[in-house]
């Protein structure tokens, strides 16, 4: 399977015969409430307009994905799964796009299709959070862009959910909900976080909402909010900000005050509230609990360890993700009862940005996040080590899929994306019987939106991106081997040599400070990537702008993110100039002895079609037709013709010329067919061309939803 879809962000691997799934890469969306750990050990989260169901289950083989949920037609921000006593038998979720829309999902015979689409909101849906009452109603409440959260009801499963309430907030937004059952009583509690600083406490009364209270002491944007059960009387309300700061808030039923001449513990602000329910009137106390500093920059989310899994209570625990690219555990001090950091994990240097989300597994013994850039990260705790490992995890482009590509010998996967890098997916072989897909390298990060990429044999492939030039890289040693070692490669396929016109090859690849060209890294200079003489030369500039550095390393599983980042860069070998404009196709013929190319175009002299020799990496010339841009290339699998499909609406064929005519004409290609206006079948532009496997057909698609098949 060879092919894109510019739409999407997901990469999927599937088999030919008996099609099945049995890869989908895919990244988290930039949102702070796009991943939510279910029952059942089930995870979903949000990536592009699909919600991605996620099975870590083995986390040492790295989960697999079950299903992308598609119903949604904008970017989906948030995902929430609803929680029920009897979650074994019954599984729903719940999610929030920028289409206005929340859709309602359900487990049916092992697969998950739209129960219930919730309308009504005016602006992009921000958060989402639901709780089952004692009547056993199902209670939703959403909020959007539109400055408003609703309050949403439904009465049994096969009900429609009715909106009951619409809280409006003026000019501000809420950016984080939270709902429980106040303790002692069978009555909700909802809170709202949003820019105004402040956090707005809900009660149910007579079936409408009721501003209680109003928690004030952050000092910025309030990001995320959590609660938990401690004890019978007792709940715990986790409120993080981009002040840098986590709250906690104690709401418990007010007893009768102590005797003066009795010590209590020192406590903070307190505030009070009312709540009438069965009827009778419960007075409630809101304590400042504690305030948890120990991050350096925004923290962006909170959630509690649930208080049991599978009928064990288990010990009250915090986490918490920021900005500064760590996840924190906090726990009380036994003896003291301080809130303290436990554990702390996350990556050190490089310059990517933080985390955005992070979310307890019910049974506490694995942490997930996901980072600004779409990775998730999967921590699991190690018994026998006592210590927090990092094991991999699903990943995938965050931004459009713009090119895809086989290996010729079918090897591995490349795909190149709007996201500025290039990725090679490929299968880790556990055992003979066994073996699942995952991204090993990523050959390529730019600074600029990738826009196609074609292989060449000896594990190369160039690559083209919004400039005017294409990039050419070759494998280092050190990708070569760790492939050879995990996947089904033998040494045998590896072709340790250095590329044409290299003296060594080279142990990997790092990109200089400020600069987009993968830069070669030979034995000797792993840990900085720098000679003995440039290191010489930067010690007394003060290396203001240290590159990112290089170190080789025997892998045993395939590379967590920060070793993706850092260690699997490929060096360029080559740049090819000649496009006016940026590129936005390329092809390579089955030979490997030529490089088709094709740029943005408003008039026929840019939309040229230029070819390039390989061996030599020069210019051979330039094929004229088209009077838009090319959007597509491909050779015919006998290496025989070129096919060209643009944005003008028309295709063009074009004939290899024997040897003897191309030494006469120069051009190794000659046009013998094309359409025109008056010929053309697709009435808008056409986005794509394919060869059938024996070079006697080939189909078309375009923008008029038509796949066209020429003989």
């Amino acid at each position: 399977m060879q092919g894109f879809v510019k739409s999407s962000c997901h990469v999927v691997c599937a088999m030919a015969t008996g099609v099945r799934m049995v890869h989908a890469a895919c990244a988290v969306n930039r949102t702070s409430h796009a991943l939510s750990c279910g029952p059942l050990g089930l995870v979903a989260f949000a990536s592009a307009r699909s919600v991605v169901i996620y099975e870590p289950r083995n986390a040492k083989l790295g989960g697999r994905v079950l299903q992308a949920l598609n119903g949604h037609n904008g970017k989906v921000n948030c995902v929430c799964w609803i929680s029920k006593s009897n979650c074994e038998s019954e599984l729903e979720l719940l999610s929030g796009a920028s289409d206005n829309l929340v859709l309602l999902w359900k487990q049916q015979d092992k697969q998950f299709t739209c129960s219930g689409r919730l309308e009504g909101h005016e602006g992009p849906v921000t958060a989402v959070d639901s709780i089952i009452l004692a009547s056993h109603d199902l209670l939703l409440v959403t909020a959007a862009g539109d400055s408003s959260v609703r309050v949403w009801l439904r009465h049994a499963p096969e009900d429609a959910a009715v909106c009951v309430q619409v809280l409006s907030f003026g000019n501000g937004f809420v950016l984080a909900l939270a709902l429980a059952l106040l303790p002692g009583t069978e009555e909700p509690i909802l809170a709202c976080g949003g820019n105004d600083r402040t956090i707005h406490l809900y009660a149910l009364q007579e079936n409408k909402m009721v501003l209680k209270q109003r928690l004030i002491g952050h000092e910025d944007w309030v990001r995320d909010l959590d609660f938990a059960v401690n004890g019978p009387e007792d709940l715990l309300l986790a409120s993080c900000s981009q002040d840098g700061y986590i709250r906690l808030w104690q709401i418990g039923v007010q007893t009768e005050k102590p005797p003066e001449d009795m010590d209590v513990p020192l406590r903070l602000t307190e505030n009070t509230f009312i709540v009438s329910t069965a009827g009778r009137v419960v007075k409630f106390i809101v304590t400042a609990e504690a305030v948890l500093a120990g991050h350096d920059g925004w923290v962006l989310g909170v959630h509690w360890q649930s208080s049991s899994s599978k009928g064990v209570l288990q010990s009250l625990r915090l986490l918490s993700c920021s900005m500064d690219k760590t996840m924190v555990i906090w726990a009380p001090d036994p003896d003291t009862g301080v809130w303290l950091e436990q554990v702390r994990v996350g990556d050190v240097g490089g310059n990517t940005l933080g985390f955005l989300g992070c979310q307890f597994r019910d049974d506490g013994c694995a942490i997930m996040g996901y980072v600004f850039h779409g990775a998730l990260q999967l921590w699991c705790f190690d018994s026998d080590s006592q210590e927090w490992r990092l094991h991999p995890a699903v990943s995938g482009h965050a931004g459009s899929v713009n090119g895809l590509a086989w290996d010729p010998a079918g090897c591995f996967l490349l795909s190149a994306g709007a996201d500025q890098t290039t990725r090679l997916f490929a299968q880790w072989v556990h055992s003979p019987c066994v073996s699942t897909w995952h991204e090993f390298c990523r050959p390529q990060i730019h600074g600029y939106a990738l826009q196609c990429l074609a292989p060449l044999p000896h594990f190369r492939f160039v690559s083209g991106a919004d400039e005017k030039l294409l990039r050419a890289f070759a494998a280092p040693r050190h990708a070569l081997e760790n492939l050879a070692r995990l996947t089904s490669l033998s040494s045998a396929d590896l072709d340790l040599k250095p590329t044409p016109g290299e003296e060594r090859l080279a142990e990997g690849a790092c990109i200089p400070a400020l600069g987009l060209s993968n830069k070669a890294v030979f034995q000797g200079e792993e840990n900085t990537g720098r000679t003995n003489d440039e290191k010489e030369r930067m010690s007394g500039t003060g290396d203001r702008y240290p590159q990112s550095c290089f170190h080789a390393c025997q892998l045993d599983e395939p590379p967590a993110e920060h070793h993706l980042l850092q260690n699997t860069l490929w060096p360029e070998v080559q740049k090819l100039y000649g496009h006016g404009y940026e590129i936005f196709a390329v092809a390579t013929d089955p030979g490997s002895t030529l490089i088709a190319s094709a740029c943005k175009a408003s008039h026929p002299d840019q939309a040229a079609i230029l070819l390039w020799s390989v061996a030599q990496w020069r210019l051979l010339g330039s094929l004229v037709h088209h009077s838009l841009t090319v959007t597509a290339l491909a050779f015919s699998p006998d290496g025989s013709r070129l096919l060209a499909a643009s944005r003008d609406r028309t295709w063009s064929l074009w004939q290899r010329r024997d040897k003897a005519d191309t030494s006469k004409e120069g051009l190794p290609f000659v046009l013998i067919g094309a359409t025109d206006k008056a010929t053309a079948i697709h009435s808008r532009l056409i986005w794509d061309c394919a060869w059938s496997h024996d070079s006697e057909y080939f189909v078309t698609a375009g923008r008029d939803h038509k796949v066209s098949t020429v003989q």
